[in-house]
């Protein structure tokens, strides 16, 4: 199995740290961000990360290298610009291959990477778009982004929930999914946002989802930042 890492943001929340670096090399307890996700890549088994890159691009090859001193191998997709998550997918298609790939938002935080089995699973058995994960509502999204609801129960899986469009309560996208590559097929070349995409399979039952209770922060502002900073160096 593949990961991709979105990494082509400007991040401009992040401002001044970002006028000089591209954001998931952003510095969290003087490592830079990306390199956790790296590091917990490593520690499930994925070997083929695949990572895209737009602002400031090219310091993510410089420093990262090829995944070697992690054990991995890292292969880059470049965007002229910032083509969106969903069009930054489809440029990187050719990199990923057929079969159901990881996805991480570059510029987020988590304890521990939730257990991809469960995901594959449906995947393979419910010929899903994605399995999706959610978090309890952060301060900064407490509207939060879709509801789960409970959909079946399988002899091989636990009770299914299906991600719904309405509902109560609603959780908010963590930034991390199981996707199909055949989801991103059919779209055109370009920029293209993921939201509507994923509101497209949804309508359709086609994205399952879990909600995580390890501790996750969106890396998105200069507070988020030092709040994530003084929690792991109080931790060490």
């Amino acid at each position: 199995m593949k990961a991709m890492i979105l990494a082509a943001g400007r991040g401009e929340r992040l401002r001044p740290l970002t006028d000089t670096l591209p954001k998931p090399l952003v510095a969290v307890n003087g490592k830079p961000l990306i390199e956790y996700h790296l590091e917990k890549l490593a520690a499930i088994g994925i070997k083929q990360v695949v990572i895209n890159h737009a602002w400031l691009g090219h310091l993510l090859p410089e420093t990262l290298g090829n995944g070697e001193r992690w054990g991995l191998s890292i292969q880059y997709s470049a965007e002229a610009e910032a083509l969106e998550t969903a069009g930054g997918i489809k440029q990187a298609l050719s990199l990923l291959g057929t079969e159901p790939f990881l996805l991480l938002n570059g510029d987020i935080f988590i304890d521990e990477l939730p257990d991809i089995t469960q995901a594959l699973l449906v995947l393979n058995q419910q010929q899903a778009d994605a399995y999706i994960w959610f978090v309890d509502n952060p301060a900064h999204h407490p509207q939060g982004d879709f509801s789960l609801v409970t959909s079946t129960q399988d002899i091989d899986l636990e009770t299914l929930s299906l991600v719904a469009l309405e509902g109560e309560p609603r959780f908010t996208y963590s930034g991390m999914g199981v996707y199909h590559p055949k989801m991103f097929a059919g779209l055109a070349e370009g920029s293209q946002p993921l939201g509507p995409l994923l509101r497209q399979s949804i309508a359709q039952e086609q994205i399952y989802g879990h909600c995580l209770t390890q501790y996750w922060c969106d890396v998105g502002t200069i507070a988020r930042l030092d709040a994530l900073n003084d929690r792991l160096r109080s931790l060490t």
